[in-house]
């Protein structure tokens, strides 16, 4: 709407201002596109937990995490890396040249075909 009389004037974008966005914000951010990356976890996992430190338009992340055991660990945690980065640059709009991935703690998965809950390892 416009006020009778008034001219509209034009502001050029370097002088609009910046939007900033909290490193809580990006730390979420993090952690949901590391859960993301992660496939058929263990059910009394702890969720993927990020920490962020953020310059400018560059973001550091850490994200903790836990895993199945056995499993390719180091390849999960590549997807997670790849994942992490991602989402925050396309959602943030923020370069990510380093996520540290922290595994807190392994899993024991059962073996294959054995009944959740039953107890494993030799009997007598």
């Amino acid at each position: 709407m416009r006020t009778p009389g008034r001219a509209t004037t034009t502001v050029p974008p370097g002088e609009r201002g910046a939007t900033r966005i909290a490193d809580r914000v990006v730390a979420k951010i993090a952690a949901r596109a590391a859960r993301e990356a992660l496939t058929e976890l263990p059910p009394d996992v702890v969720p993927p937990h990020a920490t962020v430190v953020v310059h400018h338009d560059r973001a550091r992340v850490r994200v903790s995490l836990e895993l199945p055991y056995p499993s390719d660990i180091g390849g999960q945690c590549a997807t997670v890396r790849d994942r992490v980065a991602s989402r925050v640059h396309a959602l943030a709009g923020m370069d990510v040249p380093e996520v540290a991935v922290e595994v807190e703690r392994l899993h024991l998965a059962p073996p294959h075909g054995a009944a959740p809950g039953k107890a494993q390892g030799r009997t007598r």
